[in-house]
């Protein structure tokens, strides 16, 4: 079983954060994990070539890493025009924008691209005012979102002063100040290659990539980078291919002095939550709510203090794979079709992916991917069940359910508060969720605690099962199988119960629960009693 017990992640450096960011934006932008590493692998290999010192190519590095970092900051209006955010975004790669009618055909086959005709025949109508106006304002939309995330994230202004010229270009007619030649950063020139010959290759190859750079020298860029960028092409894409993108970036890069502690990583992290919930307009603040309702309900469910940190942590970042998922799909208005389905069921795998490579995040997101699962099997992505799910993910689990539930979506309106209870004990009920989770998370979100017999010393309903099984001399091993959570949590409950009875080992743990009547021929269970509550 994974349990939260092996999260206990080791120190987290900003530079990784932004790495791994910059894998679900990949995904956002139709390219695999891993392009906007490998973009700026390419830059620094230029950069070093032409003998930038450490401070610059440490420039070069986060420039081009936040480089496309708020290009779903706008999905909706993407969606709205184009269909697929994702698809468009990878196809304007190919095309270049100082060729005036390429330019023109693009957008003639993306606009309406895969709506029904009578919708596509009005988007066509409506785009030359309001098309026109919101893709002029994308480039600015995404340069802004870039540059408020760099700055959020205590990223210094001397480490991204290219960050607002990625869309320049070499002949002057890019975006936003017509920028020629190197009146833009070397950083923004490197990125800017190093973007269209990643997409290239990834699609044609080494070959394709090095055809395209050369037909665009002296256009959209740098004669002197392109030539650099042919001579080591082959090397280039050679190590990318036997080398996680990562990796190799990390061994040209200078070092990087960003280890955050404690309070700079959970900021970190809530700066991320909010920012990857951008992707979707009508689910904006949903990881930092179910973040703190598992702040708020882990003591409830015996969560040690680690366990506590790290489940919050992970839902702080359980969305992040949202991003891998067009935004056609979120903001659909009706039931999903199957495709959709299949698609929005990916997300929660998505955040395991874009976590993996970065031991210091891989357990969160290995936590974090559990949040659809069910105890009855019947969740997703793998459709595991009970034994398998660990405390912390079972109270992300309700967490995430209880704040989804109370936002508004674009197929349904928020659910009452009022009526929130219900919901979630409906699911209780028929086998899905945690009872336990599920009454911490209510109790967190400010409903009345379920009713319930008073036990002994202030021993919750879970302690008493514990104890039952511990002076009946079942190990934390034992009892940790018998209760499909793990041997840790077992650990804090005793903890709990032998500082709440006053025993000092299992014989007079044993006492205590005679005195007390707690050792019948059964430990105490949930049951559903008439009334539809939940009582011992």
């Amino acid at each position: 079983m994974a349990t939260a017990d092996t999260v206990g992640a080791p120190h987290v450096h900003r530079h990784e954060l932004l790495a791994a960011l910059s894998r679900g934006i990949d995904l956002c932008m139709g390219q695999p994990m891993g392009h906007t590493l490998g973009q700026t692998f390419i830059s620094l290999v230029l950069a070093e070539r032409a003998g930038l010192d450490a401070d610059e190519r440490r420039e070069v590095y986060h420039t081009s890493m936040l480089s496309w970092a708020g290009c779903h900051v706008d999905s909706l209006e993407q969606a709205r025009w184009f269909g697929d955010d994702h698809r468009v975004k990878a196809e304007i790669r190919t095309v270049d924008l100082g060729d005036e009618r390429a330019e023109q055909e693009f957008i003639a086959r993306q606009v309406g691209a895969g709506q029904p005709w009578p919708q596509r025949r009005r988007t066509i109508a409506a785009f030359p005012v309001e098309g026109v106006r919101d893709t002029e304002a994308m480039f600015e939309n995404h340069r802004h979102a870039a540059a408020a995330l760099a700055e959020a994230l205590d990223v210094p202004v001397r480490l991204c002063t290219g960050l607002d010229q990625v869309f320049e270009r070499w002949d002057g007619a890019g975006e936003p100040r017509g920028l020629r030649g190197a009146e833009a950063t070397f950083s923004a020139r490197a990125a800017n290659l190093g973007d269209i010959v990643m997409a290239i290759h990834r699609a044609g190859g080494a070959d394709a990539a090095v055809a395209v750079a050369r037909a665009r020298r002296g256009t959209q860029f740098d004669p002197d980078l392109v030539d650099a960028f042919c001579d080591e092409a082959d090397e280039i894409f050679g190590t990318l291919d036997a080398v996680e993108a990562f990796d190799a970036a990390m061994r040209v890069c200078p070092s990087l002095d960003d280890l955050l502690d404690d309070e700079a990583l959970d900021r970190a992290l809530l700066v991320l939550a909010d920012y990857v919930d951008l992707k979707s307009p009508s689910s904006l603040g949903h990881q930092s709510a179910t973040a703190a309702l598992v702040g708020a309900a882990a003591d409830d469910v015996g969560l040690g203090a680690t366990e506590r940190v790290d489940a919050r942590r992970a839902a702080l970042l359980h969305d992040l794979g949202r991003l891998g998922v067009p935004a056609a799909v979120w903001e659909s208005q009706g039931p999903f079709t199957p495709a959709q389905t299949q698609q929005m069921r990916l997300h929660p795998y998505l955040t395991e992916a874009i976590l993996e490579p970065f031991p210091s995040l891989r357990a969160h997101g290995r936590l974090a991917c559990l949040h659809h699962e069910r105890l009855d099997g019947s969740g997703y992505p793998r459709g595991i069940s009970a034994p398998e799910i660990p405390p912390a993910a079972r109270l992300l689990a309700a967490a995430d359910l209880y704040a989804s539930k109370a936002q508004p979506r674009p197929h349904r309106p928020a659910i009452p508060a009022a009526e929130l209870p219900e919901v979630l004990r409906r699911e209780v009920g028929e086998g899905r969720l945690d009872a336990e989770a599920v009454e911490a998370v209510l109790v967190a979100a400010g409903h009345r605690r379920h009713r319930r017999r008073e036990w002994p010393s202030g021993l919750t309903e879970r302690e008493v099962e514990v104890l039952g099984l511990a002076a009946r001399g079942r190990s934390t091993a034992e009892i940790a199988a018998l209760l499909h959570v793990s041997p840790k949590t077992i650990g804090n409950h005793l903890e709990h119960i032998y500082t709440k009875t006053g025993a000092r080992n299992r014989a007079t743990l044993s006492v205590f629960a005679m005195r007390h009547g707690l050792l019948a021929d059964e430990p105490p269970s949930r049951v559903r009693d008439g009334d539809g509550e939940f009582t011992p």
